[in-house]
């Protein structure tokens, strides 16, 4: 995908699988998800993508979350990411910078392995909300830990919005986490957004009431998405999200004031 004279890259590094109706709820209704069948799995799971995106502008290569890494709990599988970044012909060393959307475990697994950086010349980026919520203060897990406390030589923490280079914006939208972070690729009169997990599925684009199980600030999470969707509503803006299916992006279509999203 290029977005003017930007490249952008899904990078696919497994997947993990949820109950639906577990994570994605609408208030005082039992199950929400009966009117979308189509975007849940059968048995009623939810399949979530895992991986990141990896965006080249102006000479820097930039990988935008590092999926769960090598892991398997079940539910969760990782484990392709570099594979995947080999099949673009970039290894870790070509990465100039790793960014975050975020820091919960499924976007920081490549973050270092073994106690080392995998990416041993890029700078880490992550907004300090998030790295003081889940590595120094009340959230602060091992898995948490041990991913990121061998980057933390590498990091530079960020507290505001801030162009990371040419065409490659960060902007703090807090909600899902402290320190969740949307980054925008704008070039040639064209925009992306990658949402990080301000979604999880494709149904929240339509679904303006809906709540997430992780959603931190739940009231603030679901502005943040109705606000971006009705923003790109009707426009050429281009989202993505990893966990959304096939890691696609797509463009916010109206029709009598119902929203939706259309893969492209």
């Amino acid at each position: 995908m290029r977005i003017g004279d930007i490249e952008v890259l899904a990078i696919t590094d497994g997947a993990g699988s949820e109950r639906a109706a577990e994570i994605l709820t609408r208030p005082g209704v039992d199950d929400p998800w009966a009117c979308h069948p189509h975007e849940r799995e059968p048995d009623g799971s939810l399949t979530l993508p895992l991986g990141g995106f990896l965006v080249r502008s102006a000479g820097r290569t930039v990988l935008v979350d590092a999926g769960v890494g090598p892991y398997d709990d079940g539910r969760y599988r990782g484990g392709a990411l570099l594979d995947s970044l080999a099949a673009h012909g970039i290894t870790p060393g070509d990465v100039t910078d790793v960014v975050f959307t975020h820091l919960h475990f499924d976007h920081v697994g490549w973050a270092s392995v073994d106690g080392r950086p995998v990416f041993p010349r890029a700078t880490y980026r992550a907004h300090r909300a998030d790295w003081e919520h889940f590595v120094t203060g009340p959230a602060t897990t091992p898995g948490a830990v041990a991913k990121l406390t061998p980057v933390e030589g590498r990091l530079e923490p960020f507290d505001a919005d801030f162009t990371l280079a040419p065409g490659i914006d960060a902007l703090h939208l807090p909600g899902h986490t402290p320190g969740t972070t949307v980054y925008v690729l704008s070039s040639g009169g064209r925009r992306a957004l990658l949402l990080g997990d301000v979604v999880h599925s494709v149904v929240q684009f339509g679904e303006r009431d809906w709540q997430v199980v992780w959603d931190i600030d739940p009231a603030a999470a679901s502005a943040v998405r109705n606000r971006i969707a009705d923003e790109a509503a009707g426009t050429d803006d281009l989202l993505v999200a990893a966990h959304l299916p096939g890691m696609r992006f797509g463009r916010i279509l109206t029709d009598g004031g119902e929203r939706r999203f259309a893969a492209v």
